[in-house]
């Protein structure tokens, strides 16, 4: 067996890899949009499906491991590959001069899109994954038993009821400077830590309900600082706001909704969910091609058939959560 694997060719398995990796992603972008458009349903259920998924899987043990393992190295290797295809690719759809079909089938003009597809789903990606992950991404703050979650948004009259449903608390700027004050006006608290500073020194063995009580005030004071430190650290420009939020799902939740008031982000984000559905299910049905998994022509025709309805339905979807967010839904 192991002959057997030395005697394939580099580019073979690379390519098998290649595939092996796209089908993966299919699955997660049938994942990653059945979640999204959930955040359209804003004006029904305030939310809770989007909400709901997103704190599952932010909340999901060794989280970081996960998403390097099971997405980053995937997508760095499908994408690399990819961008080789891209680049040696020659489209058969039309002749060497461009001006008239060489191959009428439907099937060259796929194959053509499909590498024009892989160019815009790179530099969208890659877009993507810096506005969201990064850029855009809730800042935490561990102050209490339960985190909390900072994002800025910008104003609008929907924004209102939203927060009260979602449960977020907004600050403009005039309440950013009334609550550092407000914090800064409470003199007992120096007192208070100095003598929790006493406490701890002392290491005392036995219980104490008096010892316990100023330990435990100290340190809610200590975690409403961090609080405040953290959202009054918050750099605002005209018509921005800080929302602070109970939870993961909520705080990009609300990030979502920002981003799809402007109409260039909705434009961009079109262009990318037609793009990536596109290329996803053209590749799953040559994926089964590949493989072997179809080989009669009628097969063929009936997963085609399939695909292409996958492909609509999942594209409704993205779309779904890029013009319902808020352009469908300007009040809630």
């Amino acid at each position: 067996m192991a002959q057997k694997l030395d005697t394939l060719p580099k580019a073979f398995i690379w390519r098998r890899l290649h595939s092996l990796t796209g089908l993966w992603l299919v699955l997660f972008l049938i994942e990653h949009l059945i979640t999204n458009s959930q955040a359209a349903l804003l004006f029904g259920e305030s939310g809770k499906g989007f909400v709901r998924m997103v704190n599952a899987l932010h909340n999901l043990p060794y989280r970081a491991v996960i998403e390097v393992a099971l997405l980053g190295v995937p997508i760095l290797i499908h994408m690399l590959w990819g961008i080789r295809y891209a680049i040696t690719a020659k489209p058969n759809s039309k002749s060497a001069g461009g001006k008239k079909p060489h191959l009428k089938y439907g099937r060259n003009h796929a194959y053509t899109w499909q590498r024009i597809t892989s160019w815009i789903l790179v530099v969208l990606l890659i877009l993507h994954v810096v506005k969201f992950r990064f850029l855009e991404y809730p800042e935490t703050v561990n102050a209490g038993a339960t985190p909390s979650y900072i994002v800025k948004v910008t104003m609008d009259p929907g924004l209102y009821t939203v927060a009260g449903r979602l449960g977020v608390q907004l600050y403009d700027s005039k309440a950013l400077t009334q609550l550092e004050k407000k914090e800064e006006r409470s003199r007992s608290k120096k007192a208070l830590e100095e003598a929790a500073a006493k406490i701890r020194a002392r290491a005392n063995t036995n219980y104490s309900a008096q010892e316990a009580e100023i330990l435990q005030s100290a340190q809610n004071n200590e975690e409403r600082r961090a609080y405040v430190d953290a959202v009054v650290s918050q750099k605002l420009d005209k018509g921005e706001l800080v929302a602070v939020s109970p939870s993961f799902g909520t705080a990009s939740l609300l990030t979502v909704r920002d981003t799809f008031k402007n109409p260039w982000w909705v434009g961009v984000y079109t262009v990318f969910v037609l793009s990536a559905c596109f290329h996803a299910f053209q590749g799953l049905w040559t994926s089964m091609l590949t493989w072997g998994w179809v080989i009669k022509a009628t097969a063929q025709t009936s997963v085609r058939k399939v695909t292409i309805t996958l492909m609509i339905l999942l594209s409704l979807l993205g779309l779904a959560a890029v013009w319902g967010t808020y352009f469908l839904n300007l009040k809630n």
